[in-house]
């Protein structure tokens, strides 16, 4: 038994109620008794009154039988506030009239039936008000099967199903298949609640069935925060995406809300609907990697990126399991002396797949963040990096502090403080030997909580960085009141600094902060000695790059943390 079955049955239990409105007593009495073995019948002499019935128990209300002229509030007034009104617009109604003329314009106005005056076939008015309750409640139930709760767009398979009688209706005319997400939507429950986004969902629903109608198109909701839109083709829909993006704007407020477009244009009608928006799905997906583009076009080589990256999450388990995930330290030195001096390292991460060899953390790292499993490899490597630290400790009788990144998911667990605690506990080691490092961004999304947690792990002895410093928006009276230890630098700015003025400015001014703040500035990617002079000119205090080590193997790092050793001596 299917779901609109199993509905009506349930339905078909109920005793429904009619509204009786007729300002002549004898009629009202005649009709009740005709329809009361069946129905529960409640009485209205006059437009005005059954326009309140109606607006106060909407619910109850399973058809309405309406004479036409009546005092006050007539039959025509009557249809038309119930047309305007949505609640009530639902509600079927019978016109009772003895004029053939009143019969159209009754129809025209909103009306399901007609009885007419005199009511001498029981059997026939029985009929006609079961029939029109009856359509009425399976519209109600096609209604509700067909379309999402949450946005009132067309379900998927529904949605399916009419672009397909649009191909019908429309032979030949060129379509395009688009599929729209909210980029990071899991976050967004987490960090606003499940009730904003809802509100996002059905903010971003209406503006896109707007522009579907307005387009001559089709829109339905594909599942979470997927949407799927059937437009006729043409060359750019990112007005589309502009339009979308402003509805998700005013909701967000001084949030940010990031969308994501894929369109597979000039669909190949011989291939299914659903392969269709699969298409447009996959170029929208592959969009989670960038955080700059929110518009693709679907072609051949997109499906090929989208199975590597499915590859990549199916095989993530195992991975880790397997122990494929690999260390690597790249040695970070002070500077401030008069030679350099190794004082710490930051952890970086590598995937020796068995199959396809080394793989770019560039390639698997933003895929992580967006579906979550960046908690699970971030947690991997802070039990390698403090079992490390450990190892050096014992080895050398010395402790390297290792940083280690952390994303705001990662905070945002739980969990995640006392899992820091007991990490450090159970390696032997002390608090300020793990570096957390913390994205600029990560800061001023979401601030007020995060700069909790990061003051809770502070008064606990962590050393909090703030990683990517200048790529964000802290404004100046945030950073005097963030809980960090350091400041580290975008290398977007030390990569420039010899040829760019500006940049060099800029990294003169973060240094000035820095000295504010009372903090020390560490730069990454420094490769040149042109780039370590300027820096060591201008204060800065820790330099990591290419200029003094590429990130390496723990057998090579040891080596070197041996090697500095020996020159202490």
């Amino acid at each position: 038994m299917n779901e609109q079955q199993n509905i009506k049955e349930g339905i078909h239990k109920l005793k429904r109620t009619v509204l009786v409105v007729d300002d002549e007593l004898i009629n009202r009495e005649l009709l009740g008794m005709i329809l009361q073995q069946k129905y529960d019948v409640i009485y209205a002499e006059n437009g005005r009154k059954a326009i309140d019935i109606v607006r106060r128990i909407p619910g109850r209300i399973s058809l309405v039988l309406l004479d036409l002229l009546m005092p006050e509030v007539n039959g025509y007034e009557v249809l038309k506030a119930m047309q305007a009104d949505p609640k009530l617009r639902k509600i079927p109604i019978i016109v009772l009239t003895s004029e053939k003329d009143a019969e159209v314009e009754s129809l025209q106005l909103g009306a399901a039936d007609f009885i007419p005056k005199p009511y001498n076939m029981p059997e026939v008015i029985m009929a006609r008000v079961q029939r029109s309750i009856e359509l009425a409640e399976d519209s109600d139930i096609i209604l509700a099967t067909e379309t999402d709760r949450l946005t009132g767009l067309y379900n998927k398979d529904f949605f399916f199903q009419y672009c397909s009688k649009n191909d019908v209706y429309m032979p030949g005319r060129a379509m395009d298949a688009i599929a729209v997400n909210v980029s990071r939507f899991h976050l967004v429950n987490e960090l606003k609640g499940r009730s904003f986004g809802d509100k996002l969902l059905c903010a971003l629903a209406d503006e896109i069935k707007y522009f579907a109608f307005q387009s001559e198109g089709l829109a339905g909701r594909g599942g979470s925060d997927l949407f799927f839109v059937y437009l006729p083709h043409c060359d750019s829909h990112e007005d589309f995406l502009e339009s979308i993006s402003d509805a998700a704007a005013e909701i967000a407020g001084e949030g940010k809300i990031n969308l994501r477009m894929g369109v597979y244009q000039n669909v190949d009608f011989s291939v299914s609907m659903e392969e269709r928006f699969d298409k447009a799905n996959i170029a929208c997906n592959l969009l989670r990697k960038s955080a700059s583009e929110h518009y693709a076009i679907y072609d051949s080589n997109l499906h090929e990126k989208e199975l590597f990256a499915e590859k990549l999450i199916h095989e993530v388990e195992a991975a880790l399991a397997e122990k494929q995930f690999k260390v690597v330290y790249q040695p970070k030195f002070n500077i401030k002396g008069d030679e350099p001096r190794l004082c710490s390292a930051e952890a970086l991460v590598r995937w020796n797949h068995p199959e396809l060899g080394m793989i770019s953390p560039g390639l698997f790292i933003p895929l992580f963040e967006e579906n979550g499993l960046i908690n699970r490899l971030d947690n991997y490597i802070w039990r390698e990096v403090a079992r490390q630290i450990k190892s050096w400790k014992v080895a050398f009788g010395v402790t390297v502090p290792v940083s280690v990144n952390v994303s705001r998911i990662d905070l945002l667990a739980p969990d995640y403080e006392q899992n820091m605690v007991d990490l450090v506990r159970d390696n032997s080691l002390q608090t300020g030997d793990m570096l957390l490092e913390i994205t600029e961004s990560a800061y001023t999304e979401s601030s007020d909580r995060i700069i909790e947690i990061a003051n809770s792990l502070r008064s606990r002895g962590f050393k909090l960085e703030m990683d990517d410093f200048g790529s964000g928006y802290s404004s100046l009276n945030m950073l005097a009141a963030l809980p960090i230890d350091a400041l580290k630098l975008d290398m977007k700015f030390v990569r420039r600094i010899c040829e760019n003025a500006k940049d060099l400015r800029m990294v003169q001014l973060m240094i000035e902060i820095a000295s504010f703040l009372n903090v020390p500035v560490i730069a990454e990617g420094v490769e040149t000695e042109e780039q370590y002079r300027l820096l060591k000119e201008n204060g800065c205090d820790i330099i990591q790059g290419y200029y003094f080590s590429k990130p390496l193997p723990v057998d090579q790092f040891s080596e070197m943390i041996e090697k500095e050793g020996r020159k202490r001596c």
